[in-house]
């Protein structure tokens, strides 16, 4: 009953508690709301967090306000089993509601323990695989890149495209499709078919280019869910999460996003017609940005025609003119994307500190 003290929690904690509790939950990966009498009220998954934060949300309001979220969710309140359950009983009622964890509660509705449905992705026969971007000419890394290709530029004394494979495959990732244009012979010299880092690489290189998307065309329908990163994306990301929180929101296609902030140097004057309604000085702007990273279902490649030239931005405006659910997965974690040399030269120093 430790833990479960450990991760339990009130809807008036703050968010940022409410995350440091599922992260002591570990493997179980929940945070348990609690009511005054200790009974359950809702669960809290990192997902339900990054949600929170994407509406709006401060790291700072408190967790009661995560639950208005996820009354839009598949799963508004949580799957529950009673402590007198089987085993397979719980697996059972985990398959069937599309689940990881279930709190298992007695007769009072208090959590006793909390179920794990384990290693879930490594027993499915769909398991997901990766297409790692690495076909890039990296002009704006020249003289550096005038001999090797960018995702071979080295970070800690290793190509970033290793590191890259190193930490997807620590998610469970061991098929991996790398899409080559640009010295693709550097790149099948050092990894070859992949299996002495423990990964199985196939190849698609690309005679002339064919954009962010184009070469899914190339890789036929798999049987389970796809991400595909760019080359030249340094993260430690738990891609894990973000392959949950795209099968939690039923999504098509999962597009990783950061936040982008830019101060307006003036004094911003709001107008209705000619008058003035307020003057805001140096307001800072805040927007979304692409992180280069996405969870595709099988089905969105059926929106990617064969051979064609295809970027990640089109592709996602057909999903959504096709009336499928993209949605949005806030990255807090550290990210990097390596394109100019102010950002490999933050690479290189991160990797040496």
């Amino acid at each position: 009953m430790a833990l479960i003290e450990s991760i339990s929690i009130c809807e008036t904690t703050s968010i940022r508690d409410a995350l440091a509790a599922i992260d002591r939950s570990g493997r179980i990966g929940v945070a348990l709301i609690l009511d005054g009498q200790c009974r359950l009220l809702n669960t809290l998954t990192d997902g339900d967090v990054r949600r929170g934060l994407l509406s709006g949300l401060s790291i700072d309001d408190c967790a009661g306000s995560l639950l208005e979220i996820k009354k839009r969710m598949p799963h508004p309140v949580p799957v529950v089993c009673s402590d007198q359950s089987t085993v397979e009983e719980r697996v059972n009622l985990a398959i069937a509601s599309g689940v990881r964890q279930l709190p298992v509660i007695d007769e009072d509705g208090r959590v006793k323990d909390v179920f794990v449905l384990r290693d879930l992705l490594e027993n499915q026969s769909a398991r997901p695989q990766a297409v790692v971007m690495a076909g890039g000419f990296g002009k704006r890394l020249m003289p550096l890149t005038e001999h090797t290709p960018k995702p071979m530029l080295l970070v800690g004394g290793r190509p970033m495209l290793e590191i890259v494979l190193e930490r997807l495959s620590k998610s469970g990732i061991k098929k991996f499709h790398v899409t080559t244009h640009y010295k693709p012979e550097k790149i099948l010299e050092y990894f070859g078919d992949g299996k002495s880092f423990g990964v199985d690489i196939n190849y698609l290189n690309e005679a002339s280019p064919m954009g962010t998307a184009g070469a899914l065309s190339r890789i036929g329908r798999p049987d389970g869910d796809l991400l595909v990163i760019n080359g030249d994306v340094l993260t430690d990301l738990d891609f894990g999460k973000m392959f949950e929180y795209h099968s939690q929101n039923g999504a098509v296609l999962t597009v990783a996003v950061r936040p982008y902030e830019h101060v307006v140097p003036f004094g911003v004057v709001r107008l209705s017609d000619f008058e003035v309604t307020s003057i805001e000085e140096k307001p800072t702007q805040v927007w979304h940005v692409s992180a280069g990273i996405y969870v595709l279902s099988p089905s969105a490649l059926d929106f990617v025609k064969e051979d064609e030239h295809l970027d990640m931005p089109e592709l996602i405006t057909r999903l959504i003119s096709a009336g499928c659910r993209v949605s949005s997965f806030l990255i807090q974690e550290s990210w990097v994307d390596v394109g100019r040399f102010d950002d490999y030269e933050r690479a290189v120093q991160e990797a040496a500190t």
